[in-house]
């Protein structure tokens, strides 16, 4: 058994354990050959083809969202100017709104105005009318006052209504006269 030791060891020492024998570099190179081809001919495709697959759906989302994010845009953009024009539309409604109110206004003034103007002149006419009926009435009073004065002042009767007729208008065309002078006089 020394002897058999002995001779292995001398084999040892020739041998490089380092690297490893002949036999096994052989299997070792079919093996790797082997699931080389089986790793080429259906791995390979498959993770190529998964990886497509893959680098599709990634494109396509990418795509899908560049669409979407451009939809968007469009869609803010026609927003703002949707909200542009109602801004201008709201603008030009309260400016109409406005200019009717103070078209209103301005009728409104000129209806009153004019109202004012008529009730002003219906009052004048009355006025004028009424200043005439008080001056008639007083006139006649006066009239039949004076000629009643004038009968006690004459002793005879004035019964000839165109006597009196005369002599009441003379005496108010005298009392006229006179007022009239009295008042240029102050």
């Amino acid at each position: 058994m020394a002897a058999n030791i002995a001779l292995l060891a001398a084999e040892e020492e020739s041998h490089n354990p380092l690297l490893p024998a002949t036999y096994d570099i052989v299997w070792s190179i079919v093996c790797l050959v082997i699931v080389g081809f089986v790793f080429w001919k259906y791995v390979l495709p498959m993770f190529q083809k998964v990886l497509a697959e893959r680098t599709e759906q990634i494109d396509g989302g990418i795509k899908r969202a560049e669409e979407a994010q451009a939809e968007a845009k469009a869609a803010l953009e026609q927003y703002r100017a949707q909200l542009a024009e109602a801004r201008t539309e709201a603008a030009q409604i309260r400016e109409d709104a406005r200019t009717q109110g103070q078209q209103i206004i301005a009728e409104m003034k000129a209806q009153a105005q004019e109202e004012s103007d008529r009730i002003v002149a219906a009052g004048n006419s009355q006025l004028v009318a009424q200043r005439q009926q008080i001056v008639a009435e007083l006139r006649a009073d006066l009239g039949r006052t004076a000629v009643d004065l004038a009968e006690k002042v004459i002793g005879e009767s004035l019964a000839d209504d165109v006597k009196r007729a005369g002599t009441v208008d003379r005496f108010l065309n005298e009392l006229d006269t006179i007022g009239a002078n009295s008042a240029a006089g102050k």
